[in-house]
């Protein structure tokens, strides 16, 4: 069934050629996204700061998937990728950002110092806002496009000012940016990982979020990339169970 799913056969995702950029694709998320969409027949660009990263994630994957390097805090570096991957592949069909340090690089002594929270909300929040900024109009021109951003559960929890702010503004600007969108077949959503692990556990204790593996992220991720998610957009959605005890919203 064309741009959408095939129920008697099973779902077609309309990946096949279209272009994804990965930003933050040499890091867990980011090379596990960038193998799911290559499985999937898209065309794969991982984008990141350190060539070498690039190239162990992008080999690991396939010989056909492509590096660009680019700063997500930098505006003209975020400008000429996307520049560069657009002349060489005429567009960008999906952009997944994923590009932000990790919560255990905060230091929980100073999860309320305004110093820590201004620089990982913009590490986190303002990276994913250049990214998508540059691949929006063209996504709109073409009447087709997707953007994914990676938050994680500390957007539901209170325990860390620092970890409410920057996933919590990921959240915000993705719901914004999604509803400029509306009505143009370009949809923005947000996964929000539980806690990382190879072997996720099952069980789920009381007020902390279920555990997740990559792949299982890259799973949902390429569900929301997909041409039959065209009706999702401006959600967030939890992998690994949603934080336990705390109401969704």
């Amino acid at each position: 069934m064309a741009g959408g799913a095939s129920y008697g056969r099973g779902m077609d995702l309309g990946l096949s050629a279209v272009v994804a950029l990965v930003v933050g694709g040499g890091g867990l998320i980011g090379s596990a996204v960038g193998r799911a969409l290559h499985a999937e027949g898209a065309t794969v660009v991982l984008g990141g700061r350190t060539q070498q990263t690039l190239s162990a994630a992008a080999e690991a994957i396939g010989a056909d998937v492509q590096t660009v390097v680019l700063d997500s805090g930098d505006d003209d570096s975020v400008r000429r990728a996307v520049e560069g991957v657009v002349a060489r592949h005429g567009s960008v069909g999906v952009l997944v950002n994923t590009a932000a340090p990790s919560a255990r690089t905060l230091d929980p002594a100073r999860n309320s110092d305004p110093e820590q929270v201004t620089q990982a909300f913009e590490a986190k929040a303002m990276g994913y806002l250049r990214c998508a900024n540059a691949v929006l109009p063209g996504m709109r021109e073409a009447g087709f496009g997707r953007v994914i951003n990676i938050s994680g559960q500390n957007a539901f929890l209170t325990a860390s000012v620092t970890g409410a702010v920057r996933n919590g503004a990921v959240a915000i600007l993705s719901k914004a940016l999604a509803d400029e969108c509306a009505g143009s077949g370009v949809t923005v959503n947000v996964v929000h990982p539980g806690i990382l692990r190879p072997d996720a556990a099952t069980e789920v204790e009381a007020g902390a979020p279920g555990e997740s593996t990559p792949a299982q992220v890259a799973a949902v991720v390429v569900f929301l990339a997909s041409r039959a998610a065209g009706a999702v957009s401006g959600e967030s959605v939890a992998v690994g169970h949603r934080v336990r005890g705390v109401s969704a919203y």
